[in-house]
């Protein structure tokens, strides 16, 4: 690398990143071209090295001081308007980093996480002046949001790669170069294994690098590989408005942190997402309205964590009060004091529009205070559905997995909340097959499954990460075969439970929000009731609660009531009573 771009580096990551960032990468140029005896080199090269250090030293000295990284590192850099782009790094203009209305297209793998980075990703590009395009043969950047949860979810993004390399040899040669990128967990994971195996990618963004998205396709249009897959302690992209990728959508995620400090020893979210830090509550409120005042009717609150939520943005809340934790419950890091928690932001949320139906995943059983299921049972408009991810029903295992809980302190937990919120619906996650897991351990998981019986499950076999405290303490010894039949046996008592569950709602009245025509028949809409259970009913005319004596047809977006004829571990059928609201809807339910 030539020296100078090792100074501009350095300003880049100033930018973005710790100053010992800065310093490492100047440390490394002094000592790269600091000058050395003519006797050190070989007399026919001392010209041209001469010459290289002259014109570096020019170019140098009208450049940035050791003063001026030191202020900016100080300083935190104003954010751009809306309308304006961020100031270009030396080697590009402000023309090359606008995207000229080169057309993008982007696939989204994985989890809600990752629909919402997908959201903020366009924001990002349509404000340098890409547009959108849904057609995969008329793109000129193709970008992949990816997921490193599992090794499947990986194999079907090299898959994919494999199917868009034919894509990108057959452009024309008349059109501009089809560029491809990889974006995500999966880019933060591997980084440059993905470039050396396919040649053919030209970026890669991890989580953390969505600002960074026009300068690296700038970059990739010189024909180079651009990668930008550094970690930040504070980015949350807290002044960046996402952009609703479907424009009849009934609902939205709102990102309210990123990353984790759990360090289960399973998970690669800590080492693909990084630390745990959350937005600023003023942030999150203010999208919020905004998604309400373009008419959606619901918002899913988003984290890796995110009942763990702590906005230390406003001094004045930083006091010294401890986290309240589950009772029996503890955590694998130093507690945490002071800052605005998720219950403070739950009730704020909840405030701004009575008609607008709040959910919020993924949260951890630990992070549970009375507070917060106190607000769940009292708000109308705060969903009574609860994700509890278990991920297995034995204590020694739990143990090995540092979930910080035991099966006994879990099932206490799943008592007092239906205690505290009567009717709540409960989902979870479970992972079969874990390290050293015996028959009694993957036992003890089906009889949890059985005594809980959960509305909704989401069961995965187990698939080891590099980087992940299992990878360098445990052993993955449970052969495949085994986790895929002990899986099998989890779906099939998690759905004969799950049935008997579903059958409670059996000639009760639903509050539904629709989403849609049902995708297995045209004559049948869909929707989803508090509990988040799918619920299919015919579209036919009913009558509108809101307008006395008007006959109307379900639209996207109302809320209708529907009478339950029968249920299955996955979906609700019934037929349509009335179109109604949110706060009249508590008279029938």
């Amino acid at each position: 690398m030539h020296p100078f771009q090792c100074v501009l580096r350095a300003r880049r990551c100033l930018r973005r990143g710790p100053l010992a960032s800065v310093s490492w990468l100047l440390l490394r140029t002094c000592r790269a071209h600091s000058s050395v005896p003519s006797s050190a080199c070989p007399s026919p090269q001392r010209q041209q090295e001469d010459g290289v250090w002259k014109d570096f030293s020019s170019r140098l000295a009208t450049g940035p001081t050791f003063q001026d990284f030191l202020r900016s590192a100080s300083v935190p850099p104003e954010q751009p308007s809306s309308s304006e782009v961020e100031d270009p790094p030396p080697y590009l203009t402000v023309d090359e980093l606008l995207g000229r209305q080169r057309r993008v297209y982007l696939e989204t793998y994985g989890c809600q996480m990752n629909v919402n980075d997908t959201e903020i990703a366009w924001s990002i590009l349509q404000k340098s002046g890409y547009l959108r395009t849904s057609n995969l043969q008329e793109a000129d950047v193709i970008l992949l949001v990816t997921c490193s949860i599992r090794e499947k979810a990986e194999q079907t993004i090299w898959n994919r790669l494999h199917q868009l390399k034919s894509l990108k040899s057959k452009r024309l040669r008349s059109r501009v170069p089809l560029r491809i990128g990889i974006l995500g967990c999966m880019a933060e994971r591997l980084k440059e294994e993905i470039l050396n195996r396919e040649k053919m990618v030209d970026i890669l963004a991890g989580p953390d690098a969505y600002r960074d998205l026009p300068r690296l396709l700038a970059v990739a249009e010189s024909g180079q590989q651009a990668a930008n897959v550094l970690l930040s302690l504070d980015e949350t992209y807290a002044d960046v408005m996402p952009v609703q990728t479907s424009p009849s959508a009934t609902s939205a995620f709102v990102s309210i942190m990123r990353g984790c400090d759990n360090m289960c020893s399973y998970c690669i979210v800590p080492f693909t997402r990084g630390r745990e830090r959350s937005r600023p509550v003023a942030s999150i409120l203010e999208e919020v309205r905004k998604l309400s005042e373009q008419g959606l009717k619901e918002v899913t609150l988003l984290g890796q964590n995110v009942n763990s939520f702590r906005d230390n943005s406003e001094v004045q809340f930083n006091n010294a009060v401890s986290t309240n934790l589950s009772r029996g419950f503890s955590t694998n890091y130093k507690a945490k004091q002071g800052g605005l928690r998720f219950a403070h932001l739950l009730d704020q949320v909840s405030r701004i529009d009575p008609e607008m139906r709040i959910r919020f995943t993924s949260p951890h059983p630990k992070d549970f205070p009375d507070e917060v299921l106190q607000l769940i049972r009292e708000r109308d408009n705060i969903c009574k559905q609860i994700h509890l991810p278990a991920q297995s029903g034995s204590s020694r295992v739990l143990e090995a997995m540092r979930r910080g809980y035991s099966r006994e302190a879990y099932v206490e937990l799943i008592h007092h909340i239906r205690e505290s919120i009567p009717g709540v619906s409960l989902s979870s996650d479970f992972i079969a097959g874990f390290c050293g897991e015996t028959e009694e351990d993957h036992l003890q998981t089906v009889s949890l499954l059985r005594e809980v019986q959960y509305n909704i499950g989401f069961l995965f076999a187990y698939s080891m990460r590099q980087k992940t405290r299992a990878y360098h303490r445990l052993k993955d010894d449970i052969p495949e075969e085994v986790k895929l039949r002990r899986l099998e046996e989890l779906i099939t008592v998690f759905r004969e439970e799950a049935t008997k569950a579903n059958k409670s709602f059996v000639g009760c009245t639903q509050l539904v929000l629709v989403e849609g025509p049902s995708k297995r028949s045209a004559a049948d809409l869909c929707g989803r009731n508090d509990g988040n259970l799918k619920v299919i009913f015919a579209d036919a005319e009913m009558e509108d609660a809101t307008d006395s004596g008007l006959r109307v047809r379900a639209q996207p977006g109302d809320y209708v009531l529907v009478k339950i004829t029968s249920a299955s571990s996955q979906t609700l059928k019934g037929h349509v009573l009335c179109k109604t609201t949110l706060k009249d809807s508590t008279a029938y339910c």
